[in-house]
């Protein structure tokens, strides 16, 4: 489920780079593409927590970063499908990941054994990194919502 939730949170991140508002965005879109109320309401929250309780508003981590790229050495290369490792540049860009996350993406994909990881295995880290953050305070509320929970 998690990484259903990670796919809406980087659509909803996208559609913030294009200067539309949370309000503006389209989550009828979200709905028709398969996606549950109970899924939206977990990544709506996310969202609202991570900007919340460390005080940076949406509209300024959308755009993306100025700073560097890191560059994948050639184990890290042959550990990971070129989608994953596309995947794991679009978060950083994104400001979904920090820059210790993105490294213990890398570390426990190469730690896993893979012999290559493909993209869902990746959103499946990721997930447990972005969903296991000790951050916040309230971290675990948002990870048990329950299929009538909604966010208003």
């Amino acid at each position: 489920m998690y990484e259903k939730v990670v796919e809406i949170i980087v659509y909803l991140m996208n559609e913030m780079r294009q200067n539309k508002r949370l309000g503006e965005i389209d989550l009828d879109a979200l709905t028709q593409n398969g996606y549950t109320e109970t899924e939206i309401s977990t990544a709506l929250s996310w969202l609202f927590d991570k900007f919340s309780v460390g005080g940076v508003q949406a509209a300024e981590a959308a755009p993306a970063s100025p700073e560097s790229h890191r560059v994948f050495h050639e184990a890290e290369k042959m550990s990971m499908s070129v989608e994953a490792q596309g995947h794991l540049i679009q978060l950083r860009a994104l400001n979904l990941l920090t820059e210790p996350d993105f490294e213990l993406v890398i570390d426990r994909v190469m730690r896993a054994g893979f012999l290559k990881a493909g993209l869902s295995e990746v959103k499946s880290i990721v997930a447990s990194v972005l969903f296991n953050s000790e951050e916040s305070p309230n971290a675990a509320s948002r990870s048990l919502l329950y299929s009538s929970d909604t966010i208003q």
